[in-house]
């Protein structure tokens, strides 16, 4: 079993934890229709216990994927989007590659320079490394913010060249729904940190073939079981 992860003291197995971890970020499913999925399969757990499952797991299942996943694409897509969190507007800012994998979120109060800035800097701390195309649509914003932290990377704003970062908001705004909302930022970081790390492994390449498919969906379920621990576990 990893090292990193521990089920001691919890009454269901590594097996039943892990898979319920995995249908609350893999899906658009809520608390309560993963305790049913899991009641149809024998396994009596509360929505509860699936929640804190889901926050006592979810975080470090996520890192080990961000050291498994491969190097992002030198093409960044940055966008934002409006969220509404416990009455308030808050700004949902992201960052996709030319794949559509999910480079970073940051959820901020401002839509400005000062916000994209922030983006920026915590994009090449975690990258390690500049985009050589950085694509944005026509917010100044962006503009102010890529002079000043990365003066050197080539900028293109236009709306029509950024649907991957805008359609990359789609399955938060489904997770939003379900949620009835999100009910802090912190909340919102916390989720997305996870679900987008699980969205990033099980994510399939535009013009797949279906043996290019399934050879890749085994390997991910074969990095899931080992970020879990399952796989020893087994």
């Amino acid at each position: 079993m990893s090292k990193s992860v521990s089920y001691k003291r919890h009454r269901f197995p590594p097996q039943i934890i892990a898979h319920a971890v995995w249908l609350y970020f893999r899906f658009p499913l809520s608390l309560r229709l993963v305790e049913e999925m899991l009641l149809e399969r024998g396994i009596l757990v509360s929505y509860e216990t699936v929640r804190r499952w889901a926050l006592k797991f979810g975080q470090n299942f996520a890192k080990q994927i961000r050291r498994r996943v491969p190097a992002a694409g030198d093409k960044w897509h940055l966008d934002e989007v409006a969220i509404n969190i416990a009455g308030r507007q808050h700004w949902l800012w992201r960052a996709v590659d030319q794949h559509g994998v999910v480079l970073d979120i940051l959820v901020q109060s401002r839509r400005n320079a000062k916000a994209a800035k922030r983006l920026l800097r915590k994009l090449l701390k975690k990258q390690g490394i500049a985009p050589r195309v950085m694509i944005t649509d026509k917010l100044a914003s962006y503009g102010a913010a890529k002079r000043a932290v990365m003066p050197g990377v080539e900028h293109r704003q236009h709306k029509g060249l950024n649907n991957r970062a805008e359609n990359s908001h789609q399955p938060i705004r489904r997770r939003e729904r379900i949620m009835k909302r999100f009910k802090s930022a912190g909340q919102v970081q916390r989720f997305l940190s996870v679900h987008d790390q699980v969205a990033n492994l099980f994510h399939r390449s535009a013009n797949t073939n279906a043996a290019d498919y399934r050879r890749d969906r085994a390997r991910a379920f074969q990095v899931w079981a080992e970020v879990t621990g399952i796989a020893s576990a087994a």
